[in-house]
C-alpha cells in the first residue's frame, strides 16, 4: 500500500488531498498551529520555521512526499532540501504543488509544461527554485504539478470575496487577465490518478479552457447572488491581455479528469447560500 506523507496538510488543499487520498491509501500529514489536530494520529506536528522533517520522514517512512508547504521562503528552501534529500537515499517520490507564478513574468500567451520558467514575483521565483531542486532529482521520482488560481466551496479566494461584498471593501479585479482556473475537488482527483499510475514530470493541472478574470468573478457573484452590490478596484496590469494561465500539451490525463471554468463555478457554487442582512 502506498504510504503517503502530506507536508502542509492542515492548509486548504492538504485537508482536502487528506481527505481524498485516506481511504485509498496509507496518509499521514503534518499540521502547524491549527491544535484541532493534535488528537488526530494521522497528523504530527511540525512547523518550517523551526522543525527538520527528517526526524519525521525516518519515524513515518513514507513512499511518497506530496508538498503543500506554505510560509518563509528561506524556511521552505531549507525544507526542501531536507525532502529532496530523503526521497533521493529512500527511493521515495517527491511531490510539488506549484503554480501558474512561475510563468508572470510571459504576458502574450498561455504556457505549457516545458516552457522555460521566468518570474518577476516573490513567490513565483520560490517555486521556480523549489521546481528546480526536484528537477535534478532521478528520473521517474518526482512530480511538479502547477495550479492556477484555486477556488473551491471552502476556498479561502471566495471567503475572501465574500467577506469583501459583506463588509463593502473595495475587491480587486483584473480585466486584462486571462487565465484558467481549478478547485481543490478537481485537483485532488487529478492528483490521485497520478500517484495510482505512478505518473512523473510536470502536470499542469487548470481548467481546459480560458476566461478573464473579471469575467469569471462576475459570473461566481452572480452564482452567489449576494444581498450587497461588490465594490470592485480595476486593476490593469497591462494595455493589453495578459495571460497567466497554465495547459497541458506532453502530460495530458484522462479526458474524465478534464473539466471547465463552468465546471470550477459549479464546484465553488455548490452548498452556497446567500448571506442575510
Amino acid at each position: 500500500m502506498i504510504r503517503v506523507l502530506i507536508v502542509g496538510g492542515s492548509g486548504f488543499l492538504g485537508r482536502a488531498l487528506f481527505k481524498e487520498l485516506q481511504p485509498y491509501m496509507d496518509v499521514y500529514a503534518t499540521y502547524n498551529t491549527q491544535e484541532r489536530y493534535a488528537k488526530n494520529k494521522r497528523y504530527f506536528s511540525y512547523d518550517i520555521n523551526e522543525d527538520s522533517p527528517t526526524e519525521l520522514l525516518r519515524f513515518i517512512k513514507p513512499n511518497v512526499i506530496l508538498s503543500t508547504l506554505r510560509g518563509d521562503a528561506y524556511a521552505q528552501f531549507v525544507a526542501h532540501d531536507m525532502l529532496v534529500d530523503y526521497a533521493t537515499q529512500h527511493g521515495a517520490r517527491l511531490v510539488l504543488l506549484s503554480s501558474a507564478n512561475v510563468f508572470d513574468s510571459f504576458r502574450h500567451y498561455p504556457s505549457y509544461e516545458h516552457d522555460k520558467t521566468l518570474s518577476e514575483s516573490a513567490f513565483g521565483k520560490l517555486k521556480i527554485t523549489l521546481e528546480n531542486k526536484l528537477m535534478r532529482m532521478p528520473a521517474f521520482s518526482w512530480t511538479i504539478a502547477r495550479l492556477p488560481m484555486v477556488f473551491g466551496a471552502n476556498s479561502p479566494r471566495l471567503q475572501e470575496l465574500k467577506n469583501a461584498i459583506h463588509t463593502q471593501e473595495a475587491y480587486e479585479i483584473f480585466p486584462n487577465s486571462v487565465i484558467n482556473v481549478t478547485a481543490d475537488y478537481f485537483v485532488t482527483q487529478q492528483l490521485h490518478y497520478i500517484l495510482n499510475r505512478n505518473r512523473w514530470g510536470i502536470f499542469h493541472l487548470g481548467s481546459k479552457d480560458l476566461v478573464h478574470h473579471d469575467a469569471f468573478i462576475d459570473l461566481l457573484v452572480k452564482g452567489l447572488k449576494p444581498t450587497k452590490k461588490p465594490v470592485y478596484k480595476y486593476v490593469y496590469a497591462s494595455n493589453v491581455d495578459r495571460y497567466i494561465a497554465v495547459l497541458p500539451k506532453y502530460n495530458n490525463l484522462p479526458k474524465h479528469l478534464s473539466y471547465t471554468h463552468e465546471d470550477v463555478l459549479l464546484e465553488t457554487l455548490k452548498t452556497q447560500t446567500p448571506k442575510t442582512k
